[in-house]
Order: C-alpha cells, then structure tokens, then sequence
C-alpha cells in the first residue's frame, strides 16, 4: 500500500496568516468584528491556478477543493482548472443534500469526459444546521445522514448504465439514468465521526477520511469503520487530512507555527471558539477538545500542533518539524492503515513546495510512494497540446476542509 499524497486549493483565501478568521463575521462578508489582517490573499483564479500547477509539478496526485457558502463553487473553479493542468486530479467536495443524485451522478460523468478522467469525490453531509439552511436544507444531524445513504447508492445505480429505480424515506427515482457513466468511475470520499455516519461509509465510499487526530485516536476509528464494512462485506480504505509545516530543521518548523499563533489575540480565538464550539459536527467537536480553547500544549502528540484549530474549522492540526520528522509522522500514520494523506499550509502556494521539494524525497526514498507513471503518447491534455507536451461563512466545519 502505497502513500497517496493531495493538496488543497484554498477556494475561500489564502494568505500568511490563518485566514480563517475572516469566517467569524455576518456571512463571512463583512470584516468588521476582526482584526485586521495584512496579506491576505483572494481566490481568484489565476492565484488558484499558480497553486495547481505547482502541486501537479511537485507530485501531488490530486487536490482538495471545499464546498460552503464562504467559499467558490468546487465544480466549477476546478473544471476550469482542468484546463490549465495535465495530470493533477480534483477531489471536489459538495454537498448531496442541496442537489439532486441523478443530476450529481450526470456532472460527474462529463467531469469526467472532460478532465479525461481526473475527477474525484468529497462528499459532506454538512455537520452544521445554520450552514446547511443556507442551502435551504432543513434536517437534522442524524437524517441527513440517512439522506447521504440513499443519494450515494443511487448515484451508483445510475452509473451503472441503465435506467435505475429507488423509493425512499428522502428520494424516489423512477428511471434514473446516466447515458455515457463516467469512465473511470470516480474514487467517493467521505468523512463522519458520529454514529449516524459510520454506516454510511462502510456501505457506499471507497476512502474514509478522518481529520488529523493523534494516532492511537485514528487507529480507533480506522477499526470501526474497518469492522463495520467487513459486516457489509465490503472494504473500505482510510486517508487523513492534515495541515504541514516542514522545514530544514525543527527549530525555524516550530518558529513559523509560533509566528502563526502570535499572529492570534485572544478576542479572535475567543469568538472563533464560540463559533465552533455550537457545531453539530462529532468530527468537530473532536478537533475543539484537542486543544480546549487554551494556547497551552498544543503539541498534543509528537510533531502534531493543534494550534490551527484555534480558529479555523474543519482540520485544526498540522505536523511541524524538520522534512524527515514530518516524513516519520507520515509513516507512523501509513502503518495504521492511512493510504491517502490530504494537506495544507499557510500560504498554500509556498507551503506545497516546502512539502514537495523537502518532505516527498524522503517518503519516496522509504519506498513509500508509487512512481508517478508517465502520460500515455499522443492523448491530447485539457489544454489541447500532448499529454508528453512539455509546461503545462460565520462557521466553516465540514466543507471538505
């Protein structure tokens, strides 16, 4: 089993700073309870695409894109990224309950038509009621997962090539058909720590992701839903999503995540943690205790930082250290059964070359990655040259962040 290694396209900003601070506002709009933030970079495409270059360059297989109402629409940023890149794939997040299965099951297909195959999904129940009524959706926790169960197994149905009939408690399908499905089928990702959420991975997704908890913690939930797909007589495979922050040496790796939490004042973590802390979200609940609020021991297990989870949603931990300690905190997690690894740093754009040009080497030289394998002559790039062408909101929880 080899280590799959994924970025993330900071569709919501970008910058020097834990950006997410910006969340804590009127819709995510209006900046004035905060302080002030210099550097701060916006979404826009041409800065989106510096970054998908650069991961494709630098071996990434895939990047994550986020789904929320503070953030650009997945599908679209990253099908017009499609354009501009060659091999890398999109791990698009959405959310199944603000659209319809047969038409995700459709786009799906012609993402796929049109990146040649390089589509792959998040899919994000959403673990947060006044995000979710955005949307204009209205369930519980607990049902929309149930809901989640029944959009992913038609979404399976209808790619199977012929009309497709389902009657349920949230959807009745008389009929559902995709006329081409999608070649390759998309890899399904999904992530959920609560009771209502293991059964639905361990019926429907490919890879369950878990976000970045210490490794005894992991190992916990990768034997539950592990235990629960052998009863359905399926397997499931496990990824984990983590930010990074790798350096020549420990020291100047634990200055830059120090410079992050100096950046913090306590009016900040205090209305960021409030914000959170109302999350229907088990996942985030989780994240919250690993730190409670303080700024004290955030090293709450060898080079795994708590810090980001101060004030941002969704993956609140990074590993920090030198390249080879990151790389044996990847390792250390591999062993437990953690195949796809999906990452982050602040700024996005420099931070993935810290990663790929420091820590990837020395994955690669534990024999820990696949070699990456070459384009196939002559098929034509989203780009139309040859493959072998040389250049080429007020709470954020789990958005497929």
């Amino acid at each position: 089993m080899s280590v799959h290694l994924h970025w993330f396209l900071p569709t919501g900003g970008d910058g020097r700073t834990l950006v997410d601070r910006h969340a804590y506002t009127d819709g995510g709009v209006r900046r004035d309870r905060i302080t002030p933030v210099s550097g701060v970079r916006a979404p826009d495409i041409e800065y989106l695409a510096q970054i998908a270059k650069a991961a494709e360059q630098l071996g990434f297989e895939a990047v994550l894109t986020p789904t929320g109402t503070w953030c650009e629409d997945a599908w679209l940023t990253t099908v017009a990224l499609t354009q501009v890149t060659e091999r890398l794939k999109f791990l698009v997040a959405f959310r199944p309950g603000v659209i319809s299965p047969v038409l995700a099951a459709q786009m799906a297909a012609t993402y796929q038509r049109i990146s040649r195959g390089r589509l792959l999904l998040n899919v994000v129940t959403g673990g947060d009621s006044t995000e979710q009524k955005r949307f204009g959706d209205h369930l519980g926790h607990d049902r929309r997962y149930a809901r989640t169960d029944e959009f992913l197994r038609i979404v399976r149905g209808v790619w199977g090539g012929r009309p497709f009939d389902f009657h349920g408690e949230h959807y009745q399908v008389a009929g559902g058909l995709t006329a081409l499905p999608p070649d390759p089928l998309p890899q399904i990702f999904f992530g959920g720590s609560s009771a209502a959420a293991g059964p639905v991975a361990a019926r429907n997704v490919d890879v369950y992701l878990t976000w970045g908890e210490p490794p005894e913690e992991v190992k916990q939930k990768i034997d539950w839903i592990r235990g629960l797909a052998e009863k359905e007589g399926r397997t499931v495979r496990f990824g984990i999503r983590l930010h990074t922050i790798s350096r020549d040496s420990p020291k100047d790796a634990w200055a830059t995540a120090g410079r992050l939490l100096d950046d913090l004042d306590p009016a900040t973590v205090a209305a960021a943690q409030q914000a959170l802390g109302k999350s229907e979200s088990v996942g985030q609940q989780r994240m919250l205790a690993l730190h409670g609020g303080s700024r004290d021991k955030l090293e709450i297990s060898p080079n795994l930082w708590a810090g980001v989870g101060l004030v941002r949603g969704g993956a609140g931990t990074a590993l920090v250290g030198s390249h080879a300690e990151v790389a044996d905190r990847i390792e250390e997690y591999h062993s437990l059964g953690i195949e796809h690894f999906v990452l982050s740093g602040y700024p996005h754009l420099e931070e993935a070359y810290w990663f790929g040009e420091g820590v990837r080497p020395e994955l690669a030289a534990r024999g820990l990655l696949e070699a990456a394998p070459a384009p196939p002559a002559g098929v034509p790039a989203a780009n139309g040259r040859p493959a072998s062408a040389p250049g080429g909101a007020p709470l954020l929880i789990a958005g497929g962040r």
